[in-house]
């Protein structure tokens, strides 16, 4: 970490509370790996992230965690935030208030017009004077900002008359005030003679782990004169109590009172301070109140009374948000969003698409099914291939995609493993080991491409009219096909392409208008993907074009798609990845997906 970027802010020290709170909210502070994670997540969070995300293998999440995580005190971020000017003064140029005591050191600007033409610098030296040429001393110590320009002129007037005169202040003075009590650095300190009581406590560092701040004394002259409770500014903007400081003042800071976390469903998960009296109901407040998809009816407590016992219980709202808060509760405020509804009382949005009559998106009562998306789209138009229906579902895909991750693992170690135990005795044999390692590299990085698509196969037959009556779920997609007239064949065949369909065509038939399989073709690994996603092999008898499978005399139906793969000792990834059916059933690839393949 740059040393610019440490010197600018403090390192944040949380208590023994803080720990447990960040603990159940999954983030361990005292682990090291998790220090880490937010110290370079502190600088530059973007960098790291893109860079985890680069290392992180298939099917693996890097987990991310950044300093807006971690749950803090309330008013922790306000004293760490200790950007001062190079001379160590948080209080940047502002005009000084009326009610501001000159004091030695303070320099007073003095312009006059008229009789007398003068544009002055003085300081007020330690008798508490400034000196005019012609004028004299003028005593000005302790005369109020607001009523320094009449002091100057009645006393130029003594001397001249006809004149016009404005003052006003240059650099200030310092001032050493003292920061005692449960404070990250107690000490005296320098600071501004505009300086007051927040700018006194954050230059300081603020109350430490164990101390308060609502309790916050200033001391002058051995009496109390002020109280301060940080809360009063950090959540109503109320800064009536921050008092200006003056010389030798004291700040004093006491022990923490009662704490109580907030997490969940808040706009700002805290943990806060408690005064005597305060509820549930004023914790909330605290935290911001309810985030916008909260469970406004319930709140969850946890209090340290019931740990060893009942430990949690449920707070019904508004009835019981006047129950007292205790020290060491944890709040929960639940979400709406995150918890589903049964299906049973679910609304659905579902998409209908291709041939009907209005195609869209349609909102459906939670019961409706297929059908009920067909009827709600107009019905089918003439031209509507059901059996062809290409259903697909978000959670079928997430699931597939799990699965397909997986599966690319495994297949990838069983590749690496080959490599390693492979032998060459001659250059040749090295060659053609590096060529086929190359070669499994390239299918590996087009498989990564490759993304299953949710695709729910529909048990149709070839002349349905209708579709079976699945209850819907949200985000399910339905596109109706029109009628296609062609069947297509890929893979090692003469001539790979589309072909218009004859009435009563077989596969075989279908295989000769495509030259059918080339001499390295493997005729029994042949399969064919139907239009409504099944996929059905060959490998049972002989017969035909097809190298004596049952595929010879299949009936080629309306939107097929064949495939002859290579002969296994010509295609590294049919030597390790034997049944292409079994990959496009069990991830949901389609046509499309099985080309990316072998291009």
């Amino acid at each position: 970490m740059p040393s610019e970027f440490r010197g600018r802010k403090q390192k944040y020290v949380p208590g023994e509370f803080e720990l447990y709170v960040n603990k159940l909210n999954g983030i361990d502070l005292k682990d090291p790996g998790i220090l880490d994670l937010l110290k370079r997540s502190e600088f530059d969070a973007y960098e790291s992230t893109q860079r985890d995300q680069q290392q992180t293998p298939v099917g693996t999440t890097s987990r991310v965690i950044t300093s807006d995580m971690v749950i803090r005190r309330l008013g922790a971020d306000l004293m760490l935030d200790d950007q001062r000017s190079p001379n160590g003064e948080l209080d940047g140029p502002r005009q000084a208030p009326a009610d501001y005591l000159i004091g030695v050191g303070d320099e007073i600007q003095v312009t006059a017009w008229g009789s007398v033409d003068a544009d002055l610098r003085l300081t007020v030296d330690r008798a508490g004077r400034v000196t005019i040429p012609r004028v004299g001393p003028v005593l000005v110590a302790g005369v109020r900002y607001g009523d320094l320009n009449d002091v100057i002129r009645a006393r130029i007037a003594q001397s001249f008359k006809n004149f016009q005169v404005s003052t006003s202040l240059g650099k200030l003075r310092t001032i050493r005030i003292y920061v005692t009590g449960f404070t990250a650095k107690p000490g005296a300190y320098t600071v501004s003679s505009l300086a007051t009581i927040v700018s006194g406590l954050i230059r300081a560092g603020g109350p430490s782990a164990a101390g308060s701040f609502r309790q916050i004394e200033l001391r002058r002259n051995g009496q109390i004169v002020a109280t301060f409770d940080a809360y009063d500014l950090l959540l109503k903007g109320d800064k009536a109590s921050d008092r200006a400081l003056q010389p030798e003042d004291v700040l004093h800071i006491g022990p923490i009172g009662p704490q109580v976390a907030v997490l969940g469903s808040v706009n700002k998960q805290s943990i806060v301070e408690l005064k005597p009296g305060e509820t549930v109901d004023d914790v909330l407040a605290m935290a911001g109140g309810f985030s916008a998809v909260a469970d406004r009816s319930r709140v969850s407590i946890e209090q340290l009374s019931d740990r060893n016992d009942r430990r949690v219980r449920e707070l019904q709202l508004p009835s019981q948000q006047k129950t007292v808060a205790g020290n060491g509760d944890v709040i929960r405020a639940f979400s709406s969003v995150n918890a589903a509804l049964p299906l049973g009382k679910q609304f659905k949005r579902v998409t209908v698409e291709g041939e009907v009559s209005r195609p869209g998106e349609y909102v459906l009562p939670p019961t409706s099914t297929l059908q009920d998306a067909i009827a709600a789209a107009g019905g089918l138009t003439t031209q509507a291939y059901v059996y062809g229906t290409d259903f697909s579902r978000e959670s079928v895909r997430q699931s597939q995609q799990e699965n397909y991750d997986r599966a690319l693992r495994d297949l990838e170690t069983e590749f690496t493993k080959n490599s390693s135990t492979q032998r060459a005795s001659t250059a040749d044999e090295a060659a053609g080991n590096a060529q086929r390692a190359a070669g499994t590299e390239r299918l590996v990085a087009r498989l990564r491409a490759v993304r299953p698509t949710g695709r729910v196969v529909l048990q149709l037959e070839p002349d349905a009219r209708a579709l079976p009556a699945l209850t819907v779920e949200d985000g399910d997609r339905l596109l109706v096909p029109a009628r296609p007239s062609t069947v297509g064949v890929f893979g090692s065949v003469f001539n790979a392409g589309s072909f218009l369909l004859q009435n009563s065509a077989t596969v075989d038939d279908v295989m000769k208008l495509a030259g059918g399989p080339t001499r390295g073709a493997d005729a029994r690994g042949a399969f064919v993907i139907r239009a409504n996603g099944t996929v059905v092999s060959a490998r049972q008898q002989s017969s035909g074009w097809l190298g004596g499978t049952s595929l010879a005399g299949l009936p080629a139906l309306p939107g097929d798609t064949v495939f002859v793969p290579e002969e296994m000792n010509k295609s590294t990834f049919v030597q390790d990845a034997k049944d292409w059916t079994q990959i496009l059933a069990n991830f949901g690839l389609g046509v499309a997906a099985l080309k990316t393949i072998k291009n």
